[in-house]
């Protein structure tokens, strides 16, 4: 699929180097200086709006490349024997999650991956809990937000095992407690639940509300998170 984007880039570039060149040729052709023809102005305006739109295309796409091929290097760091067309499906799932939600970004959730699969990622793993998959989700939260997301319950391991319904999931789970609670909020009713992370934000954060394995927990998270924010390919 990299091959494919790369071409549509190239198709995109020649296209645009097209339009320009028929600009000049409808100029010149005209035998009249642009500036004094209004029908002549009006062409170019027209095409330099559609050279516009495309060197826009053009901006998105570059970026969507350059952050799915980030991900996937911070994916080799940890997991080289995956499968190429998997890394590029989680990859993408990861930005386009990314997207959906304005308090998300590429570096937080693949730090939740990160820290939930224990520097494995594995889309297979299941804890001792039962929490499953690259996000590390219970059943029942899965089964919850399968149904927001239109995506079909089967059983736990047809729909968490499937590490883009996993991150799906996982993603719209962490942007509804970000939401409520922030970000270190929302780490802690990840690990805890729900109840105690509002206590402890009601608290105004203070020490001795939660306990020393989930501010561990946060404490580890939120270093992966910055960790990530620094990854250069």
């Amino acid at each position: 699929m990299p091959l494919k984007e790369d071409k549509l880039a190239r198709y995109l570039k020649l296209a645009i180097w097209f339009l320009a060149a028929l600009a000049l040729i409808v100029v010149a052709a005209s035998g009249i200086k642009y500036t004094y023809n209004k029908r002549y102005i009006r062409k170019i305006a027209e095409l330099e709006e559609v050279i516009k739109g495309m060197r826009a295309t053009m901006n998105v796409e570059s970026l969507r490349q350059f952050n799915i091929h980030r991900i996937i290097a911070i994916i080799d760091q940890y997991n080289r024997m995956m499968p190429t067309s998997l890394k590029y499906e989680i990859a993408q799932e990861i930005y386009d999650a990314s997207l959906r939600f304005n308090n998300l970004d590429v570096d937080l959730i693949c730090a939740y991956i990160t820290r939930e699969t224990n520097g494995t990622w594995n889309p297979e793993m299941v804890s001792g809990y039962g929490a499953m998959g690259l996000m590390q989700i219970m059943p029942t939260v899965g089964v919850y937000i399968a149904g927001m997301e239109n995506l079909t319950w089967i059983s736990p391991d047809e729909i968490l095992l499937n590490p883009v319904y996993n991150i799906r999931i996982g993603a719209r789970h962490l942007a509804t407690l970000i939401d409520a609670y922030d970000v270190d909020g929302a780490i802690a009713a990840w690990h805890l639940g729900d109840r105690p992370a509002a206590i402890w934000i009601k608290s105004g954060r203070r020490s001795g509300i939660l306990p020393k394995d989930t501010m561990n927990f946060i404490a580890e998270l939120l270093r992966q998170y910055e960790q990530m924010k620094g990854f250069r390919m």
